[in-house]
């Protein structure tokens, strides 16, 4: 492929407001599209299960690494005070596990913490510097005041001459070829 033609990664359209992008999402989605998405200057929030997004893995995996920070918390605290350098003190266990409470309750909140925002990086595909829709016309205006509805080129639906007329159809105010790689 040359790179005077990069291929089509897919089509934004721009709309004038939130209702009329809810509106559009909603459209798309009823007829079939899977692999879209929109960008917005504030959340909305019913937009997430209009687009089809299920719920995030996130506090799954901050769940997981709060567990194994405990875990290993625990397990630190009893081998050295249990095992490897055991000490009775007035008659206490070797495993006296109240004394384990604060390193265990703060190594479980720091796993929990760090395992969420690496699950979120990982998950959210970043860091990425440049994505093919930064290059759309006035796509800087979306931390602001625009709305944009993207359908990809890899959505089994995807036919460049539907979508395009389906997003006028949507009146939307501007639709934009996105070329990638």
């Amino acid at each position: 492929m040359s790179s005077a033609h990069p291929r089509l990664y897919g089509l934004t359209a721009e709309f004038d407001s939130a209702e009329q992008l809810l509106r559009a999402a909603r459209t798309v989605f009823e007829k079939g599209f899977r692999q879209i998405d929109a960008f917005t200057p504030y959340p909305i929030e019913e937009l997430p299960e209009i687009i089809g997004r299920k719920h995030s893995a996130i506090p799954l995996i901050m769940l997981i690494g709060g567990m194994v920070g405990a875990v290993t918390a625990y397990g630190m605290e009893w081998y050295a005070m249990g095992y490897y350098y055991p000490l009775d003190v007035g008659g206490r266990p070797l495993n006296s596990w109240p004394l384990y409470i604060p390193i265990t309750f703060e190594l479980t909140i720091l796993f929990s913490a760090l395992s969420g925002v690496a699950g979120f990086l990982i998950l959210c595909g970043l860091p990425r510097l440049h994505h093919p829709v930064f290059s759309v016309p006035g796509f800087e205006g979306v931390s602001t005041d625009k709305f944009f509805l993207w359908v990809e080129a890899v959505d089994p639906c995807f036919d460049e001459r539907t979508v395009r007329r389906l997003f006028y159809e949507l009146q939307a105010k501007a639709v934009t070829e996105v070329h990638g790689k």
